[in-house]
């Protein structure tokens, strides 16, 4: 840590030198070159300008979400996120592995440690668990990704922040349709119309994503629609309606071990023997209303509601089953869940100095209804594999959280800006068993965390083109309701014996307009006590522990220039060293080489990543730009014995935009890993049957066009 230090002191000093000759970003000199985009960025207090903030934020905008890209994945547009590792499991049925920091990494399945938001509604569910599977990308207009202590005024499961905002309507109205194709029997037709008229704006979005899947048993449909509409009423307040609606069928290749791996990275024998796939249907509503009531004060109050239904075979062999305890092979799942957040928010001041202070209250409620079957019927020649048999599990569960919060800034001297917050979470599971048959008794259970979480950052603006901040926090993550859904042992009710994560975060960062482009530099140090890790991991069911305490020190480094005649590079590097400081075993209790030695490596987390990127995009005509990514090796184990090699690919497009009578066109072509390397997509974490790699496709090619009407 104490060279990570010095490293960071050395970037601040040559930041410091350089800036003198800088010009400023957003207000560039008449006639200077350089131009980046003013924006703000969403925080609990309201909307920042990122420069300003206290903290490690990056934004995505449109444009580099849906230019050249097939508009399915956030794996397509985030690589030049520092701290951000999204790793595309090529398994629609469990979406994409996204860490943040490390946190979330050990997730089979979904997001977890990660805090996801669309539009303002929580997209991770009062549990932690979230999913990124209803995120249209043909109508978002940003995505912006929060790192380090602040992200802890979120709530549980909060190591990092990731929100998707939906564009708004705009005049005149426009028509637009898209059509991309690609590798793999990979189709992807959309439409969207927007437009706004009389204080009422609106967008409209479908789409269809269909593919074969790069890997046998791995085809998917995916059916997405997406609305916004937002009306400016007489008092000056806005209110917007959001709503959205997702179906996904997916076949599910599951893992591979290292000689499958070796032998043929495109297989999935297990998976084909029993059929395993996933089904979702997933529909929400939320509404905003924002009212300034006065120059110095604004109130923020925001409802929504959704329904999720899953249903997914799994791999589990019927002698698994056998066991009274045991939950069968095919899980079954509805869960309803809605909530609130009301925030008022004062501007004013405190010994002659400007302070904002926010205050609210977010309220989110969980109900769900689980349900396991046997993934067979019949005996011997006759049994069948991968179909709905007998139940073997039902129960209601409900998760909530009440969090009151608060946060403020305060401009204590004319160069210097102190922000602090704090949020009182507390979390509470019941679970109501119905399924009790003999030996199976009742496995009802309830249980409840709270967590007082307080985050503070010191801003220094040295001089208008260089910011320096130390920020630090407190946060912590319980287990998911799917986390604690299975027992080690194969037996049965929920995983009370989990106990949340606690952590303890510390960053020092830098943020400098220099050379005509923005530098970003940070180093951080996370501490956490009961580090939940994966216990057990087959067939798809993983069960959980508590390890003891672990810590991740890193350092990110960014670099964005763009220019006025179009030319854009990018540059992001990240350095995280995620270690156990305790040992443990895992699974427990110590038996043969399952000891985790203290100083190993936490699994699913690389090293090093780096990215780079080279484009010219001018708004009409030809553009085209390169990628680079390379990320180190992945260990796969809690005991560091089995590990996903490091790789570095390249990427290759081009593209065409034009006007006419109207119309606008554009159309692409891609061409991602150019060089063929052979490279694991994502692992999946403590896989007891040694099946830890789900493989990535070699040299593959996307194409795609468009049009849009202007009316």
């Amino acid at each position: 840590m104490k060279k990570t230090a010095a490293a960071a002191m050395a970037l601040f000093a040559a930041a410091l030198h350089a800036q003198d000759a800088a010009p400023t970003i957003e207000n560039p000199p008449a006639g200077g070159t350089p131009s980046l985009r003013a924006v703000t960025v969403s925080t609990p207090r309201g909307a920042t300008v990122p420069f300003d903030l206290p903290g490690s934020v990056d934004l995505v905008d449109r444009q580099q979400l849906r230019d050249g890209k097939l508009q399915v994945n956030l794996s397509e547009s985030l690589g030049g996120v520092p701290g951000l590792q999204v790793q595309n499991r090529q398994n629609y049925a469990q979406d994409l592995q996204i860490s943040v920091r490390g946190f979330g990494a050990r997730s089979t399945f979904g997001l977890r440690g990660v805090r996801l938001y669309v539009d303002g509604i929580p997209a991770t569910l009062p549990d932690g668990q979230g999913q990124s599977t209803n995120i249209d990308l043909g109508s978002a207009d940003r995505v912006e990704v929060l790192r380090g202590p602040f992200s802890a005024l979120y709530g549980n499961s909060s190591g990092g922040v990731i929100q998707v905002f939906t564009e708004d309507g705009e005049a005149p109205p426009r028509l637009g349709f898209s059509v991309a194709g690609g590798s793999f029997g990979s189709t992807r037709l959309g439409a969207k119309a927007s437009g706004a008229s009389g204080g009422i704006d609106y967008v409209l979005s479908a789409s269809r994503f269909r593919t074969d899947g790069y890997r046998d048993h791995s085809a998917a449909t995916r059916d997405i629609a997406n609305g916004k509409l937002g009306v400016q009423l007489d008092d000056g307040s806005r209110l917007t309606l959001i709503a959205n609606s997702v179906r996904i069928d997916a076949q599910d290749p599951l893992g591979l071990t290292q000689a499958q791996l070796e032998a043929d990275p495109r297989a999935a024998p297990l998976a084909t023997q029993y059929d395993t796939r996933k089904t979702v249907e997933q529909t929400q509503v939320g509404l905003l209303y924002e009212r300034r009531i006065d120059a110095d004060q604004d109130l923020r109050l925001m409802l929504y509601a959704g329904d999720r239904r899953t249903t997914q075979f799994q791999s589990i062999p019927p002698s698994a089953q056998a066991s009274a305890l045991s939950a069968g092979g095919v899980i079954d799942l509805q869960r309803r869940y809605a909530g609130f957040d009301a925030r008022w928010t004062v501007r004013t001041a405190l010994a002659g100095r400007p302070f904002e202070l926010s205050t609210g209250l977010a309220y989110d409620s969980l109900h769900e209804q689980r349900r396991g079957y046997e993934n067979f019927i019949g005996t011997g020649a006759a049994q069948q594999l991968g179909v709905q048999g007998a139940l073997r599990r039902d129960e209601r569960n409900e998760v909530g959280n009440v969090d009151p919060y608060v946060q403020a800034r305060w401009d204590i001297a004319e160069r210097w800006s102190l922000e602090a917050g704090l949020r009182q979470s507390t979390v509470r599971f019941d679970s109501d068993d119905r399924y009790q048959r003999g030996i199976n008794g009742d496995d009802s259970g309830d249980a409840r965390y709270r967590q007082l979480l307080p985050a503070a950052a010191l801003r220094f603006a040295a001089t208008r083109d260089l910011n320096l901040y130390v920020t630090g926090g407190r946060g912590f993550e319980t287990p998911t309701l799917n986390e604690l859904s299975y027992r080690p042992g194969n037996v049965g009710g929920l995983n009370f014996a989990l106990q949340p994560s606690v952590n303890r975060s510390l960053e020092i960062g830098a943020k400098a307009r220099v050379a005509d482009g923005l530098f970003t530099a940070a180093v951080f140090q996370t501490r956490t006590d009961h580090e939940i890790v994966t216990a057990t991991n087959s067939g798809g069911r993983a069960t959980f522990q508590n390890a003891g305490r672990t810590q991740r020190d890193g350092v990110e480094l960014s670099w964005l220039h763009e220019t006025r005649n179009h030319w854009r590079t990018q540059l992001a590097y990240t350095w995280l060293d995620a270690r156990y400081r305790d040992g443990f075993c895992s699974p427990a209790p110590c038996a043969g080489g399952n000891a985790v030695a203290p100083d190993n490596r936490i699994p699913g987390i690389a090293k090093q990543s780096f990215f780079a990127s080279f484009g010219y995009a001018p708004p009409l005509g030809w553009r085209a730009g390169a990628e680079l990514r390379a990320l180190s090796r992945i260990a796969a184990n809690d005991t560091n014995t089995a590990s996903a090699p490091g790789y570095v690919v390249a990427a290759l497009q081009a593209g065409y935009v034009q006007r006419w009578a109207g119309w606008e066109w554009n159309a692409f072509a891609r061409v991602d890993n150019l060089f063929d390397r052979r490279t694991v997509g994502s692992v999946i974490v403590n896989e007891s049957n040694a099946r830890y790699f789900e493989s990535a496709p070699g040299r593959n090619w996307t194409v795609g066009a468009g049009a849009t009407y202007v009316f």
